[in-house]
């Protein structure tokens, strides 16, 4: 059976996650019959475009469908690894602390809106082996908390005191969230986190320059602010803010011009940033991950725009502007299904964004059994290297 017939297959049938232990992140996927919206169809349309070798598509494809029934929603190595004292869940990744040291589980936990959506086949993994590409490749910009990486979906990282502040660069208006560019801008707002915003833009265009729009956490979602904020409210001083947003605005540059030599849009991104004992600033969390930022194809991104059509993204945003068609994902309790079809495409498109990015083959999974036991095992043995 085809891919593209196995996929519809699946998507009347319930998954769940048999790795997810007392998660409220199950992956729910039993769907009835899907209408798509339009901008949906539109990428959905063009996904071949997303890979020179369709057979890799299909192969990956196929994986994630295998795979459903063992994503890797929650873990608790508090139970499992000794040593490890406490655990803080976040929208995806699992942390751990230790003696000098925090262990990070990337899960395969899919999140937008301020809640979990879906699980995500292979995305913990992509995810991790994305960020430590690029915290290699950014050393030169900034030093990072990397210690080591025991496993595909883990990271163990120094301890830093982490500045309350998400630092959002930002190349183009877009985004569908209630603190995206574009959303905010569509509302009249021309002055955003300090930035002057001209008047004329439309969705999905460049801006005359990057900006940086900040923002603080508030209980449950995202708050932006501007500089004299963030000092005045005693985040950061005057020096660390200016060091960490200049560091920042280069890694993203950067970002940039690396992505577009593998013929991708860095969009925008987030950072994350704490100070180390010694009082370094270090760069923290992920870097340039399809989670963190928005990527877009460049070779098709200026007839798509002037078409006035959505540009073909390689990241969450077709997932997000799905929910946004099919409910309030801010206030409705219970949200739909996830449609099986657009997880397996989401867990292809994260895949495509590794290996164009670092012109390396993903690794799929084997048969190594339950991925937490694995996780489990290899932790143990790093931490008694530590």
């Amino acid at each position: 059976m085809e891919i593209s017939a196995q996929l519809k297959t699946l998507s009347k049938t319930p998954f769940f996650s048999s790795t997810a232990r007392h998660s409220p992140s199950r992956l729910r996927l039993s769907t009835p019959t899907v209408v798509m919206a339009a901008e949906i169809r539109k990428p959905r349309s063009s996904a071949a475009l997303l890979s020179t070798d369709p057979r890799r598509r299909d192969e990956v494809l196929s994986a994630a469908l295998d795979s459903l029934s063992n994503c890797l929603s929650e873990t608790y190595l508090d139970e499992t690894v000794p040593g490890l004292k406490s655990k803080a869940r976040g929208k995806v990744r699992d942390v751990y602390e230790g003696d000098n040291y925090l262990v990070l589980v990337t899960t395969d936990r899919q999140s937008a809106f301020d809640r979990v959506l879906a699980s995500i086949p292979f995305k913990g993994q992509v995810l991790n082996e994305t960020s430590l590409w690029w915290f290699d490749k950014t050393r030169h910009i900034t030093p990072n908390a990397v210690i080591s990486s025991p496993d595909k979906n883990v990271t163990i990282a120094k301890k830093c005191s982490v500045f309350p502040v998400e630092f959002v660069v930002r190349g183009f208006v877009t985004g569908s969230t209630d603190t995206s560019l574009w959303t905010v801008y569509n509302k009249g707002v021309r002055n955003y986190c300090g930035n002057a915003l001209p008047e004329g833009m439309v969705k999905n265009v460049k801006l005359p320059t990057n900006i940086l729009t900040p923002t603080t956490k508030a209980v449950d979602h995202d708050v932006p602010v501007t500089p004299n904020e963030i000092i005045e409210m005693g985040l950061m001083t005057k020096d660390e803010y200016d060091e960490v947003s200049q560091k920042a605005m280069n890694l993203f540059a950067f970002g940039q011009e690396v992505a577009l030599e593998h013929g991708l849009l860095l969009v925008d991104t987030k950072y994350e940033f704490g100070k180390a004992n010694d009082g370094t600033i270090m760069l923290i969390d992920e870097v340039h991950t399809p989670d963190s930022s928005r990527y877009w194809i460049a070779n098709s991104y200026e007839e798509r725009f002037k078409s006035g059509l959505e540009p073909e993204n390689v990241d969450k945003e077709f997932l997000r502007l799905w929910f946004k068609n099919n409910c309030n994902p801010y206030e409705d309790k219970v949200l739909p299904d996830a449609p099986v079809e657009l997880v397996c495409e989401l867990a292809w498109r994260y895949i495509f964004l590794f290996e164009t990015i670092t012109s390396s083959k993903f690794e799929l999974p084997g048969s190594e059994g339950p991925i937490h036991e694995r996780i489990s095992r290899k932790v143990k043995e790093a931490i008694l290297h530590l």
